[in-house]
């Protein structure tokens, strides 16, 4: 198993120092790494060259924006699967590559948990995985692409869909796992380490509108209110929620806890 780390950068110089020295830490050697660069002002491409025996290709030159930039990568990729390790982030650590290879099967995409960290409260989480990978999963969330490594064929014809300026990852992963069905193996390792205040996080308005807009396109009405309904409740408890209806004797227990929930709500009500 070969694996292509591409490293999207635009004048985040301290970032990237930090992203690369990640990368070239692994224990796992079996990778190329690919820098595509935006024409960084601020010392980036300095940092680059200081490390540039360990990396397999890089480029510096003006792009037209982050998903421009990714598709640049992936054009020059050569290994089994890609991981997009962007500027600011890195593997939670050195053995991160190493998990990954061990798994066995043959998925189309392999994802691991990713740590929040946030620096100015000094505290951090990982989410849970849920058991499996479905609509209800990216209706309200997506897949971490730091901690995620999709089969590089995967975008043989379907790149990053770059009129879309936040969510061009998050529909592409709804295209392949719910609308064309490729398998994904969610493992509980935490892979990545991940810098708060990304740009989906402080363009949440814009996040939101371009995932409700792409929903829309692909859920009927009556769907997308169920969806809607189920994701009222917190990440956590909807993950549990469809561990326990993956089993039988739990799910007929929590199929009896709700109706005497009900029971007791309607009599409560009277």
């Amino acid at each position: 198993m070969k694996f292509s780390i591409i490293t999207v950068n635009y004048n985040n110089r301290e970032g990237l120092a930090r992203t690369i020295k990640s990368v070239v830490n692994q224990t796992f050697s079996d990778y190329e790494f690919i820098i595509i660069d935006g024409g960084s002002t601020d010392g980036s491409v300095d940092i680059i060259k200081e490390f540039q025996h360990h990396i397999s290709y890089w480029v510096s030159e003006k792009d037209k924006g982050v998903y421009f930039a990714m598709n640049k990568g992936i054009l020059k990729a050569h290994g089994d699967y890609i991981n997009f390790m962007n500027s600011g982030d890195i593997f939670y650590n050195s053995k991160a590559l190493s998990t990954v290879a061990s798994i066995q099967g043959n998925y189309d995409i392999i994802v691991g948990r990713d740590y929040h960290y946030n620096e100015q409260l000094h505290k951090g989480y990982a989410p849970p995985v849920p058991i499996r990978i479905s609509m209800i999963t990216f209706f309200k969330e997506t897949l971490p692409h730091q901690g995620a490594f999709i089969r590089r064929e995967l975008f043989k014809y379907s790149m990053y869909d770059e009129s879309l300026h936040i969510a061009a990852d998050w529909a592409f992963y709804v295209k392949k796992v719910v609308i064309e069905g490729c398998s994904v193996k969610a493992i509980s390792d935490i892979i990545s380490w991940r810098e708060e205040g990304g740009i989906s996080s402080t363009q949440t308005k814009k996040l939101h509108e371009e995932r409700n807009t792409i929903i829309h396109q692909l859920l009927p009405k009556g769907v997308y209110q169920d969806y809607e309904s189920l994701t009222q409740l917190d990440r956590s408890t909807s993950y549990k929620l469809m561990n326990i209806c993956e089993q039988k004797k739990p799910r007929k227990l929590l199929t009896l806890c709700i109706k005497v929930i009900n029971r007791l709500y309607k009599n409560r009500l009277h």
